[in-house]
Order: C-alpha cells, then structure tokens, then sequence
C-alpha cells in the first residue's frame, strides 16, 4: 500500500483533462476537457467552478498578458479577452491538414506560445511542433511528431523538454531565451513501455522533471540528471498531465481522461509532494 496522498478535487470529471494551468494572481486553475471544446476554471479557496466552450477541440489554455486566455485549438491558436466571453481565432495551423489538430502547448518567460500537432487518426509522423510569437508569427520547430505532448523549461532556461508521447521519451533541447530557438536534441529519459506513455509534463525549482503516464496510472519526477527520483501512483489509468499551483506553487495538480464510469475516471488530483514548482507563463501577443 503505497503511502504518498493524492486527492480528488471535488469537480466534475473530464472525457480528457488535459493543460493544467495556475493562474498565481487570481489564485485560480484552469484546464481542459478536450475533445468538447471546454476549458475550465476552479477556485481552491472558495470552491467556485466555471466552463466556458471554444468552439472546437482544444489542447492547451494559457494566460494572457494582456488579460483573459489564449488557446491552442484544432484550428490553430485562439485567444478570449476574458474567461467565459467570445473565442476569437489568431492564427490558422496546418489549415491545409484537416485531419489533423493542436495538441499540448505552454509558453516561456518571453510569451512565446509553443504547442504541437497531431492527426486525429494518431498517424505516426503526422504531426509537428510550433511557437507563436507575440508578434503573431509562427516558426516550425520540429516536423514529423507523432502525438505532441508536454513541453516545459529548466529553471535557468537553457533547456528545453519535450514529448512525443509514441516514442516513450523525455527529449531535451538547447534552448535560447533570448531567440526562442531550440537546438541539439537529445535523449533524456526512456519510460519503460511497462510503466506507461509519457504525456504532460512540468519543472519544479530545483530542474526536476514530473511527467504524467498515459496508461501508467502515476505521475514521475526526474531529476536534472536522468535519474528516477520518485512515483506517484493515481487511482486512474490513464494520467494526462500535471502542474504547480497554490499561494506557494507547493500543491501539484494533475489531471487526467475517463477510460470507464468509476467516479474517480478523469478526475482532477491534488498531491503536496514537498518541493516548489515554478510559474506558468502568459501568452506575451
């Protein structure tokens, strides 16, 4: 019997929670049900649930610096002026790809918006990685993925990791604050196919990676070197994603997709692992 804590939220679940995202100043989270187009928002404090619908499936939400969301949707990127108000789309992706859709994404210290593609037939090779500058332009990064997932920094930011859940690994690249540029990709871990398929992921303070297991029921943090450092086990199969939040960025949500009618399938969880995460970043256009 496994003595680490995870909790239920008690908030309805989720066809597939993904893109947990803590919003530090209105002390507010947010993700996502995916394939209904929902995004979202609980009060810790007071209890408070709101949805609001983009209009399509959406794989990621962000904050936005200049107030209210931006999203990574099927079509492309989108952003509202204020939660629960109209989407409006920003900028089309792969419009010549109608089988395929966005996926995960997240954005660095400069705002730039990094999120992937995958087709709707999870054909290997289909999909690709691209950032969204607040200028609104739009760079391919990487071309060939399978199933873009979880994206996040180390704390000094000069790397940057990466899934394509398929492959089983954790890639990282040298990445340039400065630029936005990523370069020299390389292994950081393999998830053995027995523990499960990488999915979302997030860095804590101390540059450890937590990577969510599709299929794996757990959620594992990485150390900076490689090394498996602990598991945290979830009542669920298939576990999606995971993030830092609350006042001091000490309580780690993690989401994840209904797989049967148990009440806890695609819930939302709380676990305190006793470390510190670090800061979501807002969408800078």
């Amino acid at each position: 019997m496994s003595d680490v804590v995870v909790e239920q939220l008690d908030v309805p679940t989720a066809g597939v929670g993904e893109s947990p995202r803590w919003d530090a100043a209105a002390e507010v989270f947010y993700w996502v049900d995916l394939l209904p187009g929902e995004v979202r928002r609980y009060s810790p404090a007071s209890g408070a649930y709101d949805v609001m619908n983009v209009g399509e499936p959406v794989g990621a939400v962000v904050l936005r610096a200049s107030g209210g969301l931006a999203f990574a949707v099927q079509s492309g990127f989108a952003v509202a002026s204020s939660f629960g108000s109209a989407v409006s789309p920003l900028v089309a992706v792969e419009a010549d790809l109608p089988g395929n859709r966005m996926n995960d994404g997240a954005c660095d210290s400069s705002g730039r918006f990094y999120a992937g593609t995958m087709a709707l037939s999870e054909e290997t090779g289909a999909g690709s990685l691209y950032r969204l500058d607040p200028d609104l332009s739009v760079s391919l990064l990487v071309e060939g993925v399978s199933i873009s997932n979880g994206i996040g920094w180390s704390p000094d930011e000069t790397l940057m990791y990466y899934v394509d859940s398929p492959t089983n690994r954790i890639d990282v690249f040298s990445y340039s604050a400065a630029s936005g540029k990523i370069a020299m990709r390389r292994l950081f871990v393999t998830i053995p196919s027995s523990a499960g398929m990488p999915d979302g992921l997030t860095v804590d303070a101390s540059g450890a990676v937590w990577v969510a297991l599709w299929g794996g029921s757990a959620v594992h943090r990485y150390l900076p070197d490689g090394t498996l450092d602990r598991v945290v086990p979830l009542p669920v199969q298939n576990v999606t994603a995971c993030t830092f939040g609350g006042p001091d960025l000490t309580d780690l949500y993690i989401t994840t997709a209904r797989t049967g009618e148990a009440p806890e399938e695609g819930g939302l969880y709380l676990h305190r692992p006793g470390v510190t995460g670090l800061l979501s970043h807002p969408f800078g256009g």
